[in-house]
């Protein structure tokens, strides 16, 4: 018999001491190695998207790879490479941690219209307060030693 699963995985984190080094004119590159990283691991990309200080992706996760190795994975990766590009010169690395969070199927397309939509979000809400909302709505206990 054949196994079956789909978990979407809404994965955030950000980049160390929240300082905003994540250069836009240059972030369309920093997402495309990230969906390298994540096609090497046998995921799915469905989004990425974020602002200066934190990106949202969202995938599908092969069932043979950890999450915690995943999210390690894409966060090594990348740091290495934003600090070898040369376009990212102020990044100093990702903070410690990260948020994953599973969606239904059914609800693909407000998480991917959500990720879209990061630089309007956040006009309004800051990432720490967004981070919090998140967790809360998905009945995750918020660990204020997280946030500075």
């Amino acid at each position: 018999m054949s196994s079956y699963r789909q978990i979407l995985y809404h994965i955030v984190f950000r980049t160390k001491s929240s300082k905003k080094t994540l250069t836009q004119e240059y972030v369309k590159e920093l997402y495309a190695y990230i969906l390298g990283t994540i096609k090497n691991k046998n995921g799915f990309l469905y989004r990425i998207n974020g602002i200066e200080d934190h990106i949202h992706i969202l995938c599908d996760l092969h069932p043979n790879i950890a999450l915690a190795y995943f999210v390690r994975d894409i966060k090594t990766s990348s740091s290495i490479w934003l600090k070898q590009s040369g376009k990212f010169s102020n990044f100093e690395g990702w903070a410690d941690g990260y948020a994953a969070l599973t969606y239904a199927w059914k609800d693909k397309e407000m998480i991917v219209n959500y990720i879209i939509n990061q630089k309007e979000h956040h006009k309004n809400e800051s990432f720490e307060d967004e981070l919090r909302r998140l967790l809360r709505e998905h009945g995750v206990d918020v660990n204020e030693s997280y946030f500075p």
